[in-house]
C-alpha cells in the first residue's frame, strides 16, 4: 500500500489462513434470501488501545499469532467464510466449501491511535486499515499501530452473511483467542428458509413493488457527477439526549415512536430539505429487517435454530414520499410514514412470502428496488441497525475495543446509514453514514446538535 493523506501504511506480510480440521469439499446452496444480495463487500474493524500491561509481554508477532491459530479454530465452525462462490447448473451462485481458506494480512500504520481520523473512514480507513477482498469470501488485516495500538479489520462477501451472521463469526473468532468454547455454534441449514411450495409461482404480487429483476434495470448511465455529488463515508455520534428528543418529536397524538423510526424519520426530512430544488421527486428510504425473530413466531425450537442460524434473513422495506410532503410536514408525520411502511414488514407472513418470491423468479436474479436509483433521480437511502454490532465481545485476550465500526461504502447512487451503540455512553450512538457530499455538508451544518463529528477525545483515545 503506498502513502496516502498523511499516514503510509506497509504490508508486512501476506498469508492464507485455513480451517484447522480437514472437512470434505462439498457444494452449499445458497437461501432464497441470500440471492436477492448482489455481490457487495462489507467491511467492519475494531481499534484496541496499547495496555501498558500487555506491552511488555506481547510483541505485535505473538498477538497476530494468537488471532491466527483462533481464526484456524473459528473456521471449522464457520467454514462458507473459506470457502468460494461458485454458479450452479442454473448459473445462480453457490458455495465451493474447500476450504481454500482466508486472505491474511499483517501491516504497519505510522500513526497513532489518537491521530486516527475516525470521522473520515474513507480516507483513514478505507483502502489502508481494512483489506480489499481478492479472492474468497472473507480477508483479514491485522495492522500495527504507531503507538502499539491495533486495528482488527475483516470484509467479508455480503451475499452469505448479513451483520447478525458476521456478529456471530467475530464473537466466536474471540473466544477461540481466549481459549474459550464457542458459545453459540452456527446452523447452515437451509430447509429452515424453503419456499411453502417448492417451484411456486403465485408470489405475493405485493413484493413486485419492492423487489425487481435485475434483467429489468436499465443500464447505468455514464456518470457526470460533480466533487459535491458523489458518495463519501463519515462518522458521527449522536447523544442520547438528541435521541430522546428526536422520538419526542416523532411521536404525537399518543402514537409511540421507536428510536430507529424517528431517527430515521430526521434523517428522510434532512435530507429531502438539502434536495428542496427538485421537491416534486419522489425520495426513497429503506430500513433493513431482520427476519429470524419473525419466523420463529411462536416456535421455540425454531427460535433457537434462527437464532444461530449463519446466512442473509433480511428484507429492505422502503417509503416513498414527494421531497415538498417530506419538508412541509412535521417530523411526527414523516414518523408515521416510516412507521406504516415498516410495520407490515415486520411479521412472519411477510418473510415466507418473500421467500416464495424468489422462489417464483428463480433463476432470473434479483434485488431491493431501493437500491435502484439513478443519477437523475431524487435521493434515496437505506437505514440498517447496527445496534448488536458486539464491540464488548470481540474481546481477543488483550481487552475490548476503544472503538468498533462497520464500512459499507457499496457502489450506486443509493447512500447507507448504519446507527451503533456507542462503546463510551450509554445510549448514545455512533453513526456510520454514506451518503452524498453535499448531503453530508448540508446535515452538519443544519443538524450540527444531532450529528456530531466522531473525534479521538469523544472515543478517549
Amino acid at each position: 500500500m503506498a502513502a496516502k493523506g498523511y499516514f503510509t501504511v506497509t504490508v508486512l506480510k501476506k498469508e492464507i489462513v485455513a480451517a484447522l480440521l480437514p472437512l470434505q469439499e462439498h457444494r452449499l446452496p445458497l437461501s432464497n434470501l441470500d440471492l436477492l444480495l448482489p455481490p457487495l463487500d462489507v467491511s467492519v474493524f475494531f481499534c484496541y488501545k496499547k495496555l501498558p500491561a500487555l506491552g511488555c509481554s506481547l510483541s505485535f508477532s505473538s498477538l497476530v499469532g494468537t488471532l491466527k491459530k483462533a481464526l484456524a479454530q473459528a473456521l471449522a465452525s464457520y467454514y462458507p467464510f473459506a470457502a468460494e462462490v461458485k454458479p450452479n447448473f442454473l448459473g445462480e451462485p453457490e458455495l465451493l466449501c474447500n476450504n481454500r481458506g482466508v486472505d491474511f494480512i499483517e501491516a504497519y500504520a505510522d500513526v497513532e491511535l489518537r491521530n486516527l481520523d475516525v470521522h473520515n473512514p474513507g480516507e483513514s480507513i478505507e483502502g489502508r486499515l481494512v483489506p480489499e477482498k481478492k479472492h474468497g469470501l472473507l480477508s483479514v488485516q491485522v495492522t500495527e499501530l504507531k503507538c502499539g495500538s491495533l486495528v482488527v479489520a475483516c470484509t467479508f462477501d455480503h451475499r452469505i452473511a448479513d451483520a447478525y451472521s458476521a456478529n456471530m463469526f467475530l464473537v466466536s473468532w474471540a473466544e477461540m483467542a481466549r481459549s474459550e468454547p464457542i458459545t453459540v455454534i452456527p446452523s447452515f441449514r437451509r430447509a429452515l428458509l424453503n419456499p411453502r411450495l417448492p417451484g411456486c409461482v403465485n408470489a405475493n404480487p405485493s413484493l413486485d413493488d419492492m423487489y425487481v429483476s435485475i434483467s429489468t434495470l436499465a443500464q447505468p448511465e455514464e456518470s457526470h457527477q460533480t466533487c459535491s455529488e458523489h458518495l463519501i463515508s463519515r462518522i458521527y455520534y449522536v447523544t442520547a439526549n438528541q435521541l430522546h428528543h428526536l422520538q419526542s418529536l416523532a411521536s404525537s397524538n399518543g402514537y409511540d415512536r421507536t428510536k430507529l423510526e424517528s431517527f430515521s424519520a430526521f434523517l428522510w426530512k434532512m435530507v429531502a430539505i438539502c434536495a428542496a430544488k427538485d421537491k416534486d421527486k419522489i425520495s426513497k428510504m429503506g430500513i433493513v429487517v431482520d427476519g429470524r425473530t419473525r419466523l420463529s413466531e411462536g416456535d421455540n425450537d425454531k427460535t433457537f435454530l434462527m437464532g444461530c442460524y449463519f446466512g442473509n434473513v433480511l428484507s429492505i422495506p422502503y417509503g416513498a414520499q414527494k421531497i415538498n410532503e417530506l419538508i412541509e410536514n412535521p417530523l411526527s408525520w414523516v414518523a408515521k410514514q416510516v412507521h406504516d411502511f415498516l410495520e407490515p414488514a415486520k411479521t412472519k407472513e411477510h418473510f415466507l412470502d418473500l421467500i416464495d418470491w424468489v422462489e417464483a423468479h428463480r433463476p432470473e436474479p434479483a434485488m431491493t428496488k431501493v437500491y435502484c436509483t439513478a443519477s437523475d433521480d431524487a435521493p434515496a437511502f437505506v437505514v440498517s441497525s447496527g445496534q448488536r454490532l458486539p464491540i464488548s465481545k470481540v474481546d481477543f485476550g488483550w481487552g475490548c475495543p476503544a472503538f468498533g465500526s462497520y464500512h459499507f461504502p457499496w457502489g450506486g447512487n443509493a447512500g447507507y446509514v448504519m446507527p451503533m451503540p456507542s462503546p463510551v455512553r450509554d445510549g448514545d450512538w455512533v453513526v456510520y453514514m454514506h451518503l452524498f457530499k453535499g448531503q453530508l455538508e448540508f446535515i452538519e451544518t443544519e443538524a450540527a446538535t444531532v450529528f456530531r463529528p466522531l473525534t479521538s477525545d469523544y472515543l478517549g483515545f
